[in-house]
């Protein structure tokens, strides 16, 4: 069969478009493709939900990817154990409460669940602002506004798209750059002990992996935050290249949602 470049081409600008706008209005809308923000999307779309995952890289899987200094092996500690295991990710014991993973299968076979499950999976694709609105009297987040990441990064003068969603996840990492963003252009009180961004502290790998958990919750009406986003936001420490915390982080925010969806579907 000789193949037709223009078909090749239609098919793919066919079925991407169609992809896009059927997730134009989704249950959530998830900002970064690292661990936190794969397995809340794994999670979410195995309940049924319509689950958007936008990141601005080409590569999905955060700080994942490398380990450590690119030794591509990462420590899960007990608390997350559970995950490699839902997730069927190969691992080994270092020594009591300490495993270890190949961080490259441990990314691609998350990634791979969380597709699988159905989540949508936007790639070079930058969140520039979100979607504020007044619902019954009070303000709350409810959509994204998305670019290509080469305008974003070429400074170009073009106008965005928007996504509506009933809920937004921050799993930017250090930068919780939506929260952020929220914070500065609308002037909000978010629920962190200062009302703003507390900014992360320097590196207690203990406290961290606990507070990562903890501090994954909704922030701001409609906006959760999870992983490293979580710590950022809310002031605690980050934590290196032991992900327990930032998988159970994904894992946590994901059931939370999806009880107040369905409650929502019950009203």
């Amino acid at each position: 069969m000789e193949l037709s470049e223009v078909v090749i081409s239609r098919a793919i600008v066919e079925r991407f478009m169609n992809k896009l706008l059927s997730n134009l209005k989704v249950d959530v809308a998830i900002v970064g493709g690292g661990p936190s923000g794969l397995v809340a999307a794994y999670y979410l779309a195995k309940e049924g939900f319509k689950v958007s995952l936008f990141e601005r890289k080409l590569s999905i899987g955060g700080g994942m990817w490398g380990g450590a200094m690119l030794f591509n092996e990462i420590v899960v500690q007990e608390m997350g154990r559970e995950i490699l295991d839902e997730f069927d990710v190969g691992y080994e014991k270092f020594q009591e409460g300490y495993y270890t993973t190949d961080s490259v299968e441990a990314v691609t076979t998350i990634a791979s669940k969380a597709v699988k499950a159905g989540a949508k999976v936007f790639n070079g694709v930058t969140v520039e602002d979100v979607v504020l609105k007044k619902e019954n009297g009070d303000y709350r987040v409810c959509g994204l506004v998305i670019n290509w990441t080469p305008v974003e990064i070429t400074g170009m003068h073009v106008d965005p798209l928007t996504i509506e969603s009933k809920f937004v996840i921050d799993a930017t990492g250090h930068d919780a750059y939506v929260v952020s963003t929220l914070q500065k252009k609308a002037g909000i009180r978010l629920d962190t002990k200062t009302g703003c961004v507390v900014g992360e502290k320097p590196l207690w790998a203990s406290v961290g992996e606990e507070d990562t958990v903890k501090n994954s919750r909704e922030v701001y009406p409609g906006i959760y935050v999870s992983g490293m986003a979580a710590n950022a936001v809310c002031g605690s420490h980050r934590m290196g290249p032991v992900f327990g915390g930032m998988l159970m982080s994904g894992k946590k925010i994901a059931k939370e949602i999806a009880e107040r969806l369905k409650h929502n579907v019950e009203e």
